[in-house]
């Protein structure tokens, strides 16, 4: 008999952030959370219902809207003792508290030679193709990239949301939590009890011969579907999913990269300074030997983003876009 899914079987990405909080948040009790109407209100993306209620005003904290007043208070926090999950509404945001993030928090640890830690997770809802304009649409994964002593986590499925959260909360050093918006209604298999997915794994979703697509967060799916009609016409691409930024799972591009010897990179970052840049010189400085033809990058376009979505659509990657990627690469 065939197996039979039921609506018990699926979970929300969107549920997956509060249950992966509260999993940690009953496992240490030095677990706090703060930011804007993340308590009685659940959070403006419903991605923290239920852990008010559960843990009260002691360890669920509203605060004003200032992005330095919630940076600046959980790196206080994280400095004496507390583990906190602070959220930053936009990742557009980030802008806003820039110096806390990038000139303070991930050099403390460094300047006191080991003797202060900041183990601090800054979550944020990330990245376009909800038509939410310019100011409330970019995916910034590769400002946090610039800055040493950050690790950057990107989750793709419900799973990984709340495997990635157990190790982000756990790390003794600071993560930037990256949540896709596009992703929030978007549904996958619950995390097992006690499930922890370790920072700077990649994960191989689609096994493939011709080319290897890399992916990170909504370009995940987006690529799972490229690869799906691809197949169609003969062509098997095998999909990797990041994970993580920082720590960078290279090994496993590489060793796809090995069995492909095509490259191409999916990041909904800016072409300029995108991630996808990273990755493709550290492939051609240490696999060039390994590859048939030119590696490729969708990205998105450097403007900045429409709010039409017929415009938004031109700017961002889409299936169609990697699609067409491939087809230049398995001919050449």
């Amino acid at each position: 008999m065939a197996d039979v899914t039921t609506a018990q079987d699926v979970v929300t990405y969107r549920d997956s952030v509060a249950e992966g909080i509260a999993r940690e948040m009953r496992r240490d009790p030095s677990v706090v959370c703060l930011g804007e109407d993340i308590g009685a209100a659940g959070g403006v993306f419903k991605t923290t219902v239920g852990l008010f209620d559960e843990f009260g005003p002691d360890r669920v904290w509203d605060t004003p809207i200032s992005e330095q007043a919630i940076v600046g208070a959980a790196m206080g926090a994280a400095m004496t003792g507390m583990r906190p999950v602070a959220e930053i509404m936009f990742s557009d945001f980030l802008a806003c508290c820039w110096d806390y993030l990038a000139n303070e928090i991930p050099k403390v640890r460094y300047m006191t030679g080991g003797q202060v830690t900041v183990p601090l997770v800054i979550r944020t809802a990330n990245g376009g193709g909800l038509g939410f304009g310019a100011q409330h649409s970019q995916s910034v994964e590769n400002w946090a990239l610039t800055v040493p002593g950050l690790k950057i986590a990107a989750p793709s499925t419900p799973a990984d949301v709340v495997g990635l959260m157990a190790s982000a909360i756990r790390s003794d050093d600071p993560v930037v939590f990256f949540e896709h918006k596009g992703l929030f209604a978007s549904k996958g298999a619950p995390a097992p009890d006690g499930h922890v997915v370790p920072f700077g794994q990649a994960a191989v979703l689609r096994e493939g011969t011709d080319v290897t697509l890399v992916a990170l967060a909504s370009t995940v799916p987006l690529a799972l579907t490229a690869a799906d009609r691809l197949a169609a016409e003969g062509v098997e691409a095998e999909v990797v999913d990041l994970r993580c930024l920082i720590p960078l799972d290279v090994s496993a591009v590489l060793r796809s990269v090995e069995r492909t010897s095509r490259l191409v990179v999916v990041e909904e970052n800016p072409f300029q300074g995108g991630w996808g840049g990273t990755v493709v010189s550290v492939v051609a400085d240490e696999g060039f030997e390994l590859l048939d033809a030119p590696v490729k990058r969708v990205a998105g376009a450097n403007v900045p983003l429409p709010f039409a979505d017929a415009l938004e659509d031109q700017v961002i990657p889409t299936v169609d876009k990697v699609v067409d990627a491939v087809r230049s690469l398995a001919t050449y």
